[in-house]
């Protein structure tokens, strides 16, 4: 049986879908793997409920049951653009002092990693509480109704494109108020000195043994798949710039600079620092140690 996998409709997992998506290797990749696309939420959903065998999830998803998969990872090792929080800052206030008077966020409801990156933000960070809601992804009706807006993915990327607009549409409903736009991952590795991490490959274990993939081949293919994603950018830049309204100079600067594709030892801990306190605070269940699939 092949396995099933579920994947993210994003620009940033471009690179590791690439032998997937690309000929020869997508031919002989399909005995083995059946993919099929959709949102960082419902690729957990999908993982957790047995209808999907392999999923690139958001790390909030990570269960003691669901095994990581070593090789790869959506993360970043400084700034990442798609995680964008807007702050409304009528007093031009400094970002820290901004970010202590917000007290009401509107959140994308794609990922529960970025929320909880989030709370971790303002309620570790900051030492404030304030009340969380989730919206569509639209930066201007989020912000018509909270302090702070967090976009992430796509919708983030397209908001920088969008800043001018944004701005003036804010001006004309509440009168010159400035927005902070903030990078959450900078700010993530500016208070912990970690990457920051949003995704891994997580496996269900039980599904390896009636499928035609051992560990090992999982392991190795899903680490080949990224390195000719990262070797064949310029083909992704082509093939991204109609779908996407970003210039192709930002494609490829996001997905060679901004995103860091290797799951090497300081992104395991910067998940395990980040389930830690999100547990701490309450959003997320505990998860004591990392389940790496052994090869």
């Amino acid at each position: 049986m092949p396995l099933r996998v579920s994947a993210i409709s994003f620009l940033n997992p471009a690179p590791l879908l690439f032998n997937f998506q690309h000929q020869p290797t997508a031919a002989s990749l399909r005995p083995c793997y059946e993919l099929h696309y959709t949102s960082p939420a419902h690729c957990a959903r999908e993982l957790h409920s047995g209808a999907a065998d392999l999923g690139l999830i958001p790390i909030a998803e990570l269960t003691p049951e669901l095994a990581i998969v070593p090789g790869c990872t959506i993360a970043s090792l400084n700034e990442v653009r798609s995680i964008l929080l807007l702050v409304k800052n009528p007093g031009n206030l400094s970002p820290e002092e901004a970010l202590a008077n917000v007290t009401t966020i509107a959140t994308d409801n794609a990922s529960r990693s970025s929320t909880a990156y989030a709370h971790i933000l303002f309620e570790h960070f900051h030492n404030t509480r304030p009340t969380f809601s989730e919206h569509r992804a639209d930066a201007v009706a989020m912000l018509a109704t909270a302090d702070a807006a967090l976009l992430i993915g796509d919708a983030a990327l397209l908001a920088r494109e969008q800043r001018d607009q944004i701005q003036a549409h804010i001006d004309a409903t509440f009168g010159p108020t400035p927005l902070l736009w903030l990078d959450l991952a900078a700010l993530w590795r500016q208070h912990t000195g970690l990457p920051w991490v949003a995704a891994v490959w997580a496996v269900r274990p039980v599904a390896l043994k009636l499928a035609c993939v051992s560990a090992e081949q999982l392991a190795r293919d899903l680490t080949a798949s990224r390195d000719a994603g990262l070797a064949n950018i310029e083909t992704l830049v082509r093939e991204w710039t109609p779908r996407i309204a970003v210039p192709p100079d930002i494609i490829r600067t996001y997905l060679t600079r901004n995103i860091h594709y290797t799951l090497d030892p300081d992104c395991l801990r910067a998940i395990q620092h980040f389930r830690c306190l999100a547990s701490q605070l309450g959003c997320l269940p505990s998860l004591p140690m990392l389940n790496l699939l052994a090869r």
